[in-house]
This record gives C-alpha cells, structure tokens and sequence, in this order.
C-alpha cells in the first residue's frame, strides 16, 4: 500500500471560492483525513469518490485528486447511493449544501440515512444559498434578512441533527468550520462507521451571510456556547471547565460544577449507546439556555442497505436455474425459424 500524504488529494485546479469561506477548512480536512482513512481500510486512492450536487460546496469535487461525479441540483444523495451500491468496495464521499441536501435533495436524504447505506455525507451549512446570491434556504434563522425574505423569513428552520435523528440514522456528528482538528476528527470517525455518516459543518458565507454562526464560533465566546462531547468522558463545557449537562426528569439540564451538582452527577457521553431520545436532546441543544454539541453524538451499529442487495442477490444466484441472458434465452420453450 503506499503511504499517502495530504498532496496526494490535492487537484491541479485553483480553488474557486471566495476568500475567507468555511468550505476551504472542510476541504482541507478532507484532504488531510483520507491518508488515515486509506492506511486504516487498506485501500489505495483509486478507491475513493467523491459526489456533490449544485451549489457552493459542491465545487469540492474540482479540488480533490479522485474520482468523482459532479451531480444535478438535489441529487447527490441519489447518485452516492447508486455508486456505492453498483460497486461497494467504494469508499464514497458526498458534499452538500444546506440547500442541496434540506430542500431539493430532501427526500433522497432522508431516504438515504432510513435504508442506511455506506456513504459519508458531509453536510455544509451555511444557513443561506450562496451560489445563487443570498436567498433564505431551509437552515435559515427565523427573522432572517435576506434576497427573498427582504422583511424577514417567517419559517422555522431545520435543524440537520434533528432531521438525521428523526429518521433513525446510525451517524451524526458536528463541527464548525474554523475548529480543523475536530473537523479531520469526526470524518475519521465517519469513516470508520458503516453506514450513512452525516456530519454537519457549521461554515461561514463571508458575502451573504456572514457571521453566520458566530454565536458559537467566536473564539471570545466558544468555550461558554459549544461543548464537545467525547466518547467515554463526562458532558462539561465552559471557559473553566464548571459547567456541566445532567438529567432533570426527563430533560437536560445545566449545572454549575460544585454549585447545582457535584462531578458525579454529569453525564457521560456514550454515543454507541441505542438513546435516540438523549442523543435527539443534544443535537437539538441551542443557545442562549444550552451549549451547541458538537463532536460525535451518535454512532451506532445497523444493518447497511448496500450490504443487504449484495447479499441477496449472492443468495439468489446461487439458487438460480438461469445464469446468464443467453441462458434465459434459450431456456424454456424454444424453436428455430428456417
């Protein structure tokens, strides 16, 4: 196998995206992820795809040194399905707008993360349309100004963790786009799942929408509005490391670590435990009353789609009576024309 380097998934093509845009950290960390991912499987770079749709983050294709298919609006879902069915010695990756993915592309994803098949999809999130020049997409805060909602969006927006959760997916993780280590973080652990992985990247659009997600990406502020949680360790966040996450009932709760609650009262991240409905309260956690989760929320085993088809039809063939179209064919009642 030879050893891979970040340059070896570099493309000759000059990156087209505005400077300062979240997409390039997410490109970087692919780029610096799929050495590890390829010396853990034992596969070489040939085996790697990488799929998009349309939009901003779909230009990522261009930038990698792989193969790859640039889809239509909605549809990359569609097509990484399809390539890691028709061959699943792949190793398929997917980027995907907000838009792409939530809007159009909606019902190809959450089909996708239902039937479970193994594809990484890496979900860019913005909260705008940043290719077509600044409309609300379905990430979008209520309220927010925009090109198509010049007095304010009246819809409530998705929440990408809740929408993965909701139809029982088996990976969701997080991270913002200005945090490199634990974005190359959770596509290893992506990586190593089998199944849909959905990670969502918190990226900022510097000309339409930018600050996007400063609430929680500001350095000043991160510590207080961000809690990374860490498979095994207990759920605590702030500045000085007081705050933690414990179970009130049947909610979530935060405490002051020596005031509300002691060190044994926190929670301990498990994100392999089956708690869909624990591991829905923190992907739905949001400020000012909680602290964004970010890192792997859930991460746990389930049958993969593409494995079922390949098993069946192996099971099926073996048993067949008829191997071939030349066989079908000839088989049954035949006769020959003079």
């Amino acid at each position: 196998m030879p050893k891979y380097t970040f340059k070896d998934f570099k493309s000759d093509q000059e990156v087209r995206w505005c400077p300062g845009c979240g997409d390039y950290a997410v490109l970087a960390a692919l780029q610096r992820t799929l050495p590890k991912v390829c010396e853990e499987k034992g596969i070489d770079k040939e085996k790697v795809v990488v799929v998009s749709g349309i939009g901003c983050s779909s230009r990522l294709p261009y930038y990698m040194n792989t193969y790859a298919f640039h889809s239509i609006h909605g549809r990359a879902t569609a097509v990484a399905s399809g390539v890691k069915i028709a061959n699943p010695e792949l190793c398929v990756w997917q980027a995907s707008g907000d838009g792409d993915a939530l809007a159009i592309g909606g019902n190809h994803f959450i089909h996708a993360i239902r039937r479970n098949v193994d594809i990484n999809i890496m979900l860019f999130n913005n909260r705008i349309y940043g290719m077509t020049k600044g409309q609300y997409s379905p990430t979008s805060k209520f309220g927010t100004i925009t090109k198509t909602s010049p007095y304010g969006t009246v819809e409530e927006p998705f929440n990408p963790g809740s929408l993965v959760l909701g139809a029982k997916g088996s990976f969701f993780a997080r991270a913002v786009d200005n945090d490199l280590p634990l974005c190359e973080h959770i596509m290893l652990e992506a990586s190593r799942h089998k199944g849909t992985s959905v990670m969502e990247f918190r990226t900022n659009c510097v000309i339409f929408n930018n600050g996007s997600h400063a609430d929680i990406s500001d350095r000043a502020v991160r510590a207080d509005r961000t809690i990374f949680l860490k498979a095994g360790e207990k759920m605590i966040f702030g500045a000085n490391k007081d705050k933690g996450l414990v179970l009130d009932g049947w909610n979530l709760k935060v405490v002051t670590i020596g005031v509300d609650a002691t060190m044994d009262d926190i929670l301990v991240h498990d994100p392999h435990a089956d708690n869909l409905g624990l591991q829905m309260m923190l992907a739905d956690m949001q400020g000012p009353d909680f602290p964004v989760a970010l890192g792997v929320i859930r991460d746990v085993p389930q049958d993969c789609y593409d494995e079922n088809v390949a098993n069946q039809v192996h099971s099926v063939s073996a048993k067949a009576k008829v191997h071939s179209v030349d066989e079908l064919l000839c088989s049954g009642s035949t006769w020959t024309v003079q």
